[in-house]
């Protein structure tokens, strides 16, 4: 009696122990998004969007609900493409809560990954503000997809000046509302380049600063000073515009993070590209995107290929620097492609139908 008693015990305290909560989260392959395609208010794929009403003159009309069904990439104002394939996004999905059975689940699985808590939501963060700053990098991650979307098709950044400091190196040289287009030669493509240039070199250089100002081209000698950070300043501040005879945006909810930046960027290309850049292949692929187009690693790279291959995907964009952790993780029938950049996502997928070598991981 006392030996059933104590495995009767042994057995209670063992499930107690199994259900306990730990200090992990899982991380397992999250839903996926056809760029291309439309969804609903959950984010689920569906068919038939409703079709961009014109505005009507006069009176502001009032207020509507969202439609039921949209597309994830609008544009109004030219005319768009539909492919035949499939451009996805792939997502990560995190259980933020574990018990002790959930933890030993997750570390036998080949596609999900326990990893401590305090990883994905640390100590002086609450799980809310986490959410929100993973939103800010989401919406942060559409706009450079803008950016370098926009300058692929031909509509380039104008890196604009807003003010020039009265004690700067620029002052007497530059003025607000010129236009920077190049520093020593190099063109000024994006806000982020200009820093470049001009902390490219030492303080105390002298930059060619080329302007225009009034549509009329010129040149500046400025030499450079130290910020408070000490790195060389040449006393602006910018905006950057980028004119195009069109209306864009992205319309997207529930999801966060920064890693979908060059698949929006290139759904972007797509629908205003006559051509079909898919030729009819399903591609996933993730990284993140800057002004430049230049694309950036991202995390949880092995529940996407999971995602990847779970929608349908055969090939999948992988940032370079994620490339050894992907292909010891990649699914059967998934094809991992390297990119660093946008061009190199583009040619990609230009090269595709040839079946043709493609830098692989």
């Amino acid at each position: 009696m006392t030996v059933l008693l104590g495995a009767v015990l042994t057995v209670v305290l063992g499930v107690l122990i199994g259900r306990a909560d730990v200090p992990y989260v899982a991380l397992s392959p999250g839903p996926t998004v056809d760029t291309l395609g439309a969804v609903d208010r959950d984010g689920d794929a569906c068919t038939n969007p409703a079709a961009p009403q014109p505005k009507p003159s006069g009176a502001s009309p009032s207020p509507k609900a969202e439609p039921e069904c949209q597309e994830v990439i609008q544009i109004t104002g030219v005319p768009t493409s539909t492919g035949k394939g499939q451009l996805r996004m792939v997502t990560v999905s995190v259980q933020s809560t574990m018990t002790l059975i959930d933890a030993i689940r997750g570390w036998i699985s080949g596609s999900e990954a326990v990893v401590p808590r305090k990883i994905i939501y640390p100590e002086d963060k609450t799980e809310q503000q986490v959410e929100q700053e993973s939103k800010q990098e989401f919406e942060n991650s559409q706009t450079s997809a803008e950016t370098a979307a926009l300058t692929e098709l031909g509509y380039p950044v104008k890196v604009t000046l807003i003010e020039v400091s009265a004690d700067g190196a620029a002052a007497g040289q530059l003025l607000p509302d010129d236009i920077i287009d190049t520093v020593d030669g190099t063109p000024v493509t994006s806000a982020q380049k200009l820093v470049e240039l001009i902390q490219a070199k030492p303080v105390g250089t002298t930059l060619n600063v080329g302007y225009t100002r009034d549509d009329v081209k010129g040149n500046a000698s400025v030499t450079t000073k130290a910020g408070q950070d000490g790195m060389p300043r040449i006393g602006v501040s910018v905006k950057t515009v980028q004119p195009h005879p069109f209306e864009l945006s992205i319309k997207l909810d529930k999801i966060g993070g920064p890693s979908a930046g060059m698949m929006f960027a290139l759904g972007i290309v797509d629908k205003i590209k006559p051509e079909d850049l898919t030729n009819g292949f399903v591609v996933a692929g993730t990284g993140t995107i800057d002004d430049e187009g230049n694309v950036g690693p991202i995390g949880g790279v092995t529940q996407k290929l999971y995602s990847a291959k779970d929608a349908g995907a055969t090939v999948f964009l992988t940032p370079a620097d994620n490339c050894e952790e992907a292909k010891s993780n990649i699914p059967d029938g998934l094809r991992l492609v390297k990119v660093s950049t946008l061009d190199d996502a583009l040619a990609a997928l230009a090269a595709l139908p040839s079946g043709g070598p493609l830098p692989s991981c």
